[in-house]
């Protein structure tokens, strides 16, 4: 399905029964909706599930200007607005993840969060050390002496960039800078919702010390830790991630 927000066109999945509560799938950087197929087919047993392609990921197009992280909360707001839910379970991945604490640190009167599920969830800014100091020292150093020159930034970004900043196109890449340097620690103690943690033990890109991170500081929070999986724990270790999601949201097998 597709809705025009506020003049931006997104695309979402809309499955399961209307009369029940709805759980809402936020995906990660880079991907879509489409990576949640089986635990949508495990959540509509129960519950409505609203999955969309966010802004510049799937089949939703691009933002019209490089978006921050608030921008991309207000598109949810807007898209549960439009479709008259005020009351929604969210889970969240990666990037996903990061706008999951957002929206729920927000403290809105509506709608209303009754449970929040983060997979290996982004938002904990890395403490910085010698080593990133000198390399982020040596990039500025770098961008500084090739501004006159664009096609040598712009190779000079690729070669020093994350893999995420390579694949991205260029208004794509603007928004991960907005988005990734904001270090939501801050937020945490305000998430009120129960919130489940799940991590995989392996996980590089958000390692498991923030997902314990989190357990510490988010009221009620509770960690599960899947073994031999990494940041998309959630396929590798599918069976084992939707026993403990259909137990936590109390769907029967």
């Amino acid at each position: 399905m597709t809705e025009e927000l506020n003049g931006q066109r997104v695309f979402f999945l809309d499955e399961g029964p209307r009369e029940g509560e709805a759980v809402v799938l936020l995906h990660g950087w880079g991907t879509d909706h489409s990576l949640f197929r089986p635990l949508t087919d495990l959540l509509v047993r129960k519950y409505r599930v609203i999955a969309p392609d966010f802004p510049g990921f799937g089949q939703s197009p691009e933002p019209a200007f490089p978006w921050t992280l608030d921008d991309y909360a207000d598109h949810v707001l807007a898209l549960l607005e439009r479709l008259g839910i005020a009351r929604c379970i969210l889970l969240g991945h990666s990037f996903g993840g990061r706008l999951t604490i957002k929206l729920a640190a927000r403290g809105l009167a509506a709608p209303v969060f009754p449970k929040l599920i983060l997979v290996d969830a982004a938002g904990i800014k890395p403490a910085p050390t010698k080593r990133s100091r000198r390399r982020a020292r040596r990039y500025r150093i770098g961008k500084k002496l090739l501004r006159p020159f664009p096609k040598l930034m712009e190779a000079y970004r690729n070669r020093h960039g994350s893999a995420d900043y390579r694949a991205a196109s260029p208004m794509m890449r603007q928004v991960l800078v907005k988005t990734v340097n904001e270090d939501l620690t801050p937020l945490l103690e305000k998430v009120q919702p129960p919130t489940l943690l799940i991590w995989g033990r392996n996980d590089t890109a958000t390692p498991l010390k923030d997902g314990q991170l989190m357990q510490e500081k988010i009221p009620g929070a509770g960690l599960v830790i899947l073994e031999d999986a990494g940041h998309y724990a959630f396929l590798e270790k599918q069976a084992q991630f939707l026993r403990v999601i259909g137990s936590f949201l109390e769907i029967r097998p």
